[in-house]
């Protein structure tokens, strides 16, 4: 599948989407620490994470001389692709932070982000005429089963039954963002900038009315580390890190995004153990092995089949 129409060359639009996973990385753990300080609660923090966020981005684009490289959209087109990506982000980042406060950070970070391959690829072959093929389906397979230990083999640890459900559809949400932005960098219509400043704009509506209703305004006996926090949060893993990620996203294979996002559960789950003390037990440490083992074999069977020089459909 050629990337020539997003304009971005293969291997930038890679080290984007590795830039931006490892930032995303360290989210859960943001989150978790002004969980510990604060009354927050996850939509009032995914709110003030996009608000913040998209400050910094309309501010940046104000200052930085654009470059009209790209012909313009219709307005009411990228109205509506910002609309729809940006619900897609909020159910994404919200019912991450929600799982996170459920099932704790390991837990949430594997089932989020090892389900979202899964549904790409299967959301790919239905929508951009991506094939599975049989490593595709065996992957899908062992992933649903990885699933399925996370959240029925329970011992006593940590995995809670809805805060799995928030992470599936957490990674709906994302893999709804993945397949759209991917769909627009193939039609030639990908603005990483703009786009991050018109999703965020969408999803910070969306989740105002919620994040009053829980609360906007958190209680807290340390405020300087509260909004040290929030800073961080909506620099770096939002701000930087889906700017980079719509870059990325519209000029690489959409299983291909999906594989290299996976640099998120991994450290997110490596903090989670080391900073939080949280417990990777046998059946959370299986599950995980199913899921990452399986997107793996995907990721194989891709490399095989661009090896073998098979077409992609587009």
């Amino acid at each position: 599948m050629s990337n020539a129409v997003s304009g971005l060359p293969i291997g930038r639009g890679l080290l984007c989407l590795i830039v931006a996973g490892v930032a995303w990385g360290t989210a859960g753990a943001v989150a978790t620490l002004a969980y510990g300080v604060s009354d927050l609660g996850p939509v009032a923090l995914s709110f003030w994470r996009c608000a913040s966020g998209l400050v910094l981005l309309a501010a940046v684009r104000l200052l930085r001389p654009r470059a009209r490289t790209a012909p313009r959209q219709p307005l009411g087109r990228k109205a509506l692709r910002a609309a729809v990506t940006g619900l897609g982000l909020a159910v994404f980042q919200t019912g991450y932070f929600a799982a996170v406060q459920v099932t704790g950070l390991a837990v949430a970070t594997v089932v989020s982000l090892g389900a979202g391959p899964v549904f790409v690829a299967v959301g790919a072959r239905l929508t951009l005429g991506e094939r599975l093929g049989r490593g595709g389906v065996t992957a899908v397979a062992g992933a649903l089963a990885g699933l399925g230990v996370l959240t029925l083999w329970d011992d006593g640890s940590a995995v809670r039954p809805w805060g799995v459900l928030l992470g599936l559809g957490s990674a709906a949400g994302g893999c709804a963002m993945t397949l759209l932005t991917r769909r627009w960098g193939r039609d030639g219509e990908a603005d990483a900038a703009g786009t991050s400043v018109g999703v965020f704009a969408v999803t910070s509506a969306l989740l105002l009315p919620f994040a009053l209703a829980e609360g906007l305004v958190p209680h807290t006996a340390r405020p300087a580390l509260l909004l040290w926090l929030l800073a961080y949060l909506a620099t770096v893993p939002t701000a930087l890190a889906y700017t980079l990620y719509f870059a990325g996203a519209a000029a690489v294979r959409s299983a291909t995004v999906s594989v290299i996002m996976l640099l998120e559960p991994v450290g997110a789950a490596v903090l989670a153990v080391v900073l939080f003390g949280e417990r990777l037990t046998a059946p959370t440490l299986l599950g995980t092995l199913l899921m990452l083992g399986s997107v793996t074999g995907l990721a194989m069977a891709e490399t095989r089949a661009g090896r073998r020089g098979e077409p992609v459909p587009v």
